[in-house]
């Protein structure tokens, strides 16, 4: 449930977005808070000016937690954020061990105010092949920690 807590933080996370866009950014901006509102870290997307696929700013604020919280702190906090995380961001925010996303805009209503953002290709993936020499290294690695 969202709280009137949930919805300040989240005008922020627009408001941040709307910063990015100020900078000649795109419009994605995202901040991890403490239970109790207090503001961690803010990000925004710099893809473009970073020439970096992975410069979303909900993937830069999971590899903060990851990097600076330990698990329990991490999963106390709520990453608030403008639009509702790509896959790319959901992999890295369950890793990182963030506790809650709010976000403002889901990806359906993004799609509808801007339809090249829903035009991504298909990526063929086949396997999985060669097990018996792909678990080795696997195995050693989990073995010995």
């Amino acid at each position: 449930m969202i709280t009137a807590a949930d919805e300040a933080l989240l005008l922020r996370a627009v408001e941040i977005a709307a910063h990015a866009v100020s900078l000649g950014d795109a419009p994605y901006g995202s901040l991890l808070a403490c239970p109790g509102g207090e503001i961690l870290v803010e990000a925004h997307n710099t893809v473009r000016r970073d020439n970096d696929i992975a410069a979303h700013p909900e993937l830069k604020l999971a590899r903060w937690a990851a990097r600076e919280l330990d698990p329990q702190a991490a999963a106390d906090t709520t990453l608030y954020t403008s639009c509702q995380p790509c896959g790319m961001c959901t992999g890295g925010l369950v890793r990182s061990g963030i506790g809650r996303v709010v976000y403002a805009l889901s990806t359906e209503q993004l799609v509808e105010l801007n339809p090249a953002s829903g035009a991504w290709p298909t990526l063929r993936q086949e396997g999985p092949a060669l097990l018996d020499q792909a678990r080795v290294p696997i195995e050693d690695y989990y073995r010995a920690g």
